[in-house]
């Protein structure tokens, strides 16, 4: 695949693929006779992988750390488990405070839903707002 094909599928711009390369949150990509970046499915996978994380606010050092450990090879198994579950930590304190939000939305939203019935908002002091 080339760079604009893969930007498309992935949603990012062709700076940011090149970035991810060039710092290592992806690992190098082979390039045709004329130097233009030929994406095999690994690489995508690669791509896949760095765009999920990010979306979930995992680290770019994270990330790179991983990919060099993943390069060194099997020797490394563990420490990329480890890895692996300090990006899990990560993830939940994004979703704990999506959830929170989540849960404040729904609050609010359920006493204008009553307000709606009743002509009359009314809030819980401790959720005021």
């Amino acid at each position: 695949m080339t760079i604009k094909e893969v930007c498309e599928k992935f949603g990012i711009t062709p700076d940011t693929l090149r970035y991810y390369e060039r710092v290592g949150v992806i690992p190098e990509v082979r390039r045709t006779k004329g130097g233009i970046r030929d994406f095999s499915e690994e690489d995508i996978n690669w791509v896949e992988n760095a765009v999920c994380m990010r979306s979930a606010g995992v680290p770019i050092e994270m990330l790179i750390e991983y990919v060099r450990l993943f390069q060194l090879g099997d020797s490394t198994i563990e420490a990329r488990k480890n890895f692996l579950v300090e990006a899990r930590v990560e993830v939940q304190k994004q979703l704990d405070k999506f959830q929170y939000t989540m849960d404040r939305l729904n609050y609010k939203i359920s006493r204008y839903e009553d307000a709606v019935k009743t002509g009359i908002l009314v809030w819980d002091p401790k959720n005021a707002k």
